[in-house]
């Protein structure tokens, strides 16, 4: 009888890459990157976890005074590019694969954390919640809705950040779709209330996307371009009507582009919007479909043996566990992950944690 948890160490094609397993580590921001820089801390991150089938990284800024937590990366320095090569040279000496997940904040890039700059999105309606900014936490300012002129140049921004990447080494690039941020302001209802060709209908609201997928596939190809989606998610006040409709129709339009993958959240991070979304999107999508959200490995490793995706994001479990994967295998017990480290500044709750004892 195979063991619980033998189908998350099957190989798996993922655009132009084999995966040894199907264990991904899902992109976590963390705030160590001072003054936006990737450092050689974050190369030591990463490395660590060098077994997942692959890493994706936090959330990276395309372009200057778009930060939404202070100390989040950028790649869009010839300095990010060299910090960032030592990190994939770091991750690919241990043997692993990493993508870069590339990402506009939007509404959310408070004023405070980027030199005073106005923040940005389609509409200009606020996100209805507070954020930690140098002067405490301070309510989320309303943005100013973009011009068609400013949208051409944000596509722009995220074809150069992908550009970019690949100079740094990175396999490929997630763009970021998902929890409120740019890309998911411009696909959902409750963000998202323009008039013109990028708002009203689901074909509208998703043009922007579409408009960037185009961008970036023809920069690096779309075997090394994924895509991250959260249907439900109601963070930074986020909402659709019917997620169900709204992911399916995702996943139709996404087809033609033959993405490396699509990487769904399947839940809300408050339990506020729920549907069954993975089997919907899988209904539909043609490509390779990775899940995220409150797997554990056995959960899983059946969905994956019955081919309800292909494979599956960790999350805090890579965070505490930088051997995740030959702990599952050996059926392991897990370190617990510690909250009051996941945005601070150093190695403690960061580099830290300890490998399983042999």
């Amino acid at each position: 009888m195979p063991a619980p948890t033998s189908s998350l160490f099957s190989p798996v094609t993922l655009g132009n890459l084999e995966l040894p397993n199907r264990l991904t580590m899902a992109p976590l921001t963390r705030t160590r990157a001072i003054d936006h820089q990737p450092n050689a801390l974050m190369a030591e991150y990463y490395a660590q976890r060098a077994s997942a089938g692959l890493i994706i990284t936090e959330c990276t800024m395309v372009t200057p005074d778009t930060s939404a937590f202070g100390h989040d990366p950028g790649i869009y320095s010839e300095e990010q590019i060299a910090g960032w090569k030592a990190v994939t040279d770091a991750v690919h000496a241990k043997g692993g694969r990493i993508y870069m997940q590339i990402w506009h904040a939007g509404r959310s890039a408070h004023p405070l954390l980027n030199g005073g700059k106005e923040c940005v999105a389609p509409s200009a309606i606020a996100i209805d919640d507070e954020t930690h900014t140098p002067e405490g936490k301070k309510p989320y300012t309303v943005p100013r809705a973009l011009t068609k002129s400013e949208i051409s140049d944000i596509v722009e921004d995220f074809r150069r950040g992908a550009a970019n990447a690949i100079a740094a080494g990175f396999d490929g690039v997630e763009v970021h779709g998902a929890n409120g941020y740019l890309v998911d302001q411009f696909l959902r209802q409750s963000a998202n209330q323009r008039t013109d060709e990028y708002g009203g209908s689901l074909e509208n609201r998703t043009r922007f996307l579409r408009e960037v997928l185009d961008a970036v596939t023809a920069e690096i190809g779309s075997e090394r371009t994924g895509l991250r989606l959260s249907p439900l998610n109601s963070f930074n006040s986020m909402k659709e009507e019917d997620p169900v409709r709204w992911i399916q129709y995702l996943g139709e339009i996404l087809n033609p582009y033959d993405l490396a993958y699509l990487h769904v959240m399947r839940a809300d991070f408050f339990g506020l919007q729920k549907a069954d979304v993975i089997p919907a999107v899988r209904d539909v999508y043609n490509g390779h479909l990775m899940v995220n959200m409150g797997y554990s490995a056995e959960e899983a490793a059946e969905l994956i043996s019955h081919q309800g995706a292909d494979s599956v994001a960790f999350g805090t479990a890579f965070l505490a566990n930088p051997d995740l994967p030959e702990r599952i295998k050996a059926g392991a017990e897990l370190n617990e992950p510690d909250p009051s480290t996941f945005y601070t500044s150093g190695a403690e709750g960061y580099t830290d944690y300890p490998a399983m004892s042999r």
